[in-house]
């Protein structure tokens, strides 16, 4: 089905655009009619079948199987590793040109099927249809920008000076070998398919272990990648338990890089393992956020108010950049939180493939849980401004629903400030000033993302000066924190939240994926 002419990306307000809508139903509808099937384990190039399957499930629904996936074994992440070690020589090899011409078609493919992965992503995750279109489509563009960036740079083969005409210096990034991508669930798409892009055109061979709540959006992908002509072992599908799977990975000399987005306990402890090894190896790790935002007495509180909505409540809260922290100076609190709390009144819940409705449900049990346990806490330390409860009548009865919730009054000191929820759970505080604001934004492990609102030009400038964060946004209706694109927005972290001090989206981002290799012949 071709896509209609519009662009989703995570900023879009509103699509009212028939077409697009049409285009979505009739993929949800096709997409509803094949599900239960069973899918394989991809390694080198062939289709494999585990001794035990496992069934992915719908947080709309628990009782709708979407499918059966296999619980690889360590063993098969052992043959993973293995068929990836025998392609990377060649696939490392080939020229530039044709990885860029391979991946660009892999985008291709993956704007072709856009709709049918929305869908199923919608029903995998929870996403809202915008949400959906706009991680695929952001899923290949982060491809596309990976291939350009290769493509501009002419390969990263660069000449130097020469000591004499006969002495010829070049500077040259080569692929590492074999690289592991562990992707999350909240963005089973882009989390996936964009560093395995990224891996795959700079000349490694990749294993892809995707979340298990999110086996089948990343199916969806590894098709796309065999399809586009992927050579058979230079691209890897594994799904599996943490425990089983990931720990081999994880724990492999034979792998020489990894990609990591989750929670920092767990990046933590892979680059800790990863240290351990017989030599330094590259961890792309993003590893979460505590997000805050500020706002200004001078601030447009129209606009503070909607970019708060959008990034505390997008995708349940179950977002890295989600607004979880937001400190208002007190002569507009009042009129702040006014303004916050009418829009999340409006904020409709239910069925994520249905129009209109931006928030689905959280994405298991355990996310459920939590989310009940988080507001008893919050309940006896502060005050529920709004929301708390799990939502269970009619058709969300057997769905993981849960309302967005405003917390108010919680003392500073509370754990609640600094745990990542990742919930549709946000507090709000006022502050004296906007110098108290910073420090209360700054003093946490965290450093991902930060938003601002005021229309006062200095502290505008303030803000970018003094807040300690990889991405910061200042006046964002569209979202206070929420919404990178690649080219447009870098997407990185600081402190806790990364490991390279680059970003991603950006200019030294493919380079990662490389290490270098200064090269001389006289002659």
């Amino acid at each position: 089905m071709s896509a209609p002419k519009i662009k989703i990306t995570y900023a879009t307000l509103s699509a009212d655009n028939p077409e697009l809508h049409a285009a979505y139903e009739a993929a949800a509808a096709k997409v509803k009619s094949e599900l239960g099937r069973t899918f394989p384990l991809l390694i080198g190039g062939e289709e494999r079948r585990a001794t035990e399957t496992f069934r992915d499930t719908s947080p709309i629904d628990v009782n709708l199987t979407l499918g059966y996936f296999q619980k690889g074994s360590s063993q098969d992440a052992l043959d993973a590793i293995a068929a990836a070690r025998r392609a990377a020589p060649a696939w490392g090899r080939t020229p530039w040109q044709e990885r860029v011409a391979l991946l660009r078609r892999a985008a291709d493919l993956m704007d072709e099927r856009m709709f049918e992965i929305a869908a199923l992503m919608s029903l995998e995750v929870g996403k809202n249809r915008l949400e959906a279109l706009g991680d695929i489509a952001e899923t290949a563009d982060l491809i596309r920008y990976a291939c350009d960036d290769l493509e501009k740079h002419d390969g990263y083969r660069r000449p130097l000076l020469s000591e004499t005409p006969r002495n010829r210096n070049f500077s040259v990034l080569k692929p590492y070998g074999v690289w592991v991508v562990i992707s999350p669930f909240n963005f089973p798409a882009a989390l996936a398919g964009g560093p395995t892009g990224a891996a795959l055109v700079a000349g490694n061979a990749v294993i892809l272990k995707p979340a298990t709540d999110t086996p089948y959006t990343a199916w969806k992908l590894a098709e796309c990648f065999r399809d586009a002509g992927v050579p058979a072992g230079a691209f890897n599908y594994v799904t599996g338990p943490g425990r089983t799977v990931g720990q081999t990975l994880t724990e492999s000399d034979a792998v020489d890089g990894y990609t990591f987005t989750g929670s920092y306990d767990v990046g933590m402890r892979l680059l800790r393992t990863v240290a351990a090894g017989p030599y330094p190896r590259p961890v792309v790790a993003e590893m979460g956020g505590k997000n805050p935002v500020l706002i200004s007495r001078h601030a447009d509180l129209d606009k503070a108010a909607m970019g708060c909505m959008r990034s505390a409540f997008g995708l349940q809260g179950q977002k890295c950049s989600a607004a979880s922290r937001i400190y208002v100076e007190r002569p507009v609190y009042n009129d702040f939180m006014h303004k916050f709390l009418t829009l999340t009144e409006k904020i409709k819940v239910g069925d994520p493939t249905q129009a209109g409705v931006f928030m689905g449900p959280v994405v298991n049990k355990s996310a459920y849980r939590d989310y009940q346990m988080y507001v008893d806490k919050a309940r006896q330390g502060g005050e529920i401004a709004f929301g708390g409860a799990v939502l269970t009548d009619g058709a969300l009865a057997n769905g993981y629903f849960a309302a967005p919730t405003i917390i108010s009054d919680l003392p500073l000191d509370h754990e609640l400030w600094q745990i990542e929820m990742f919930l549709p759970i946000t507090a709000v505080h006022p502050v004296d000033d906007l110098a108290a604001a910073m420090r209360l934004a700054n003093d946490h492990v965290y450093g991902l993302t930060a938003g601002f609102f005021s229309e006062d030009a200095q502290e505008q400038q303030w803000f970018f000066d003094n807040i300690e964060i990889g991405v910061s946004y200042v006046n964002r209706a569209a979202g206070a924190t929420t919404g990178a694109w690649p080219g447009y927005q870098a997407f990185g972290g600081w402190k806790g939240s990364g490991s390279t001090g680059k970003a991603a989206g950006s200019f030294y981002y493919l380079p990662l994926y490389m290490h270098e290799q200064s090269q001389t012949l006289v002659g």
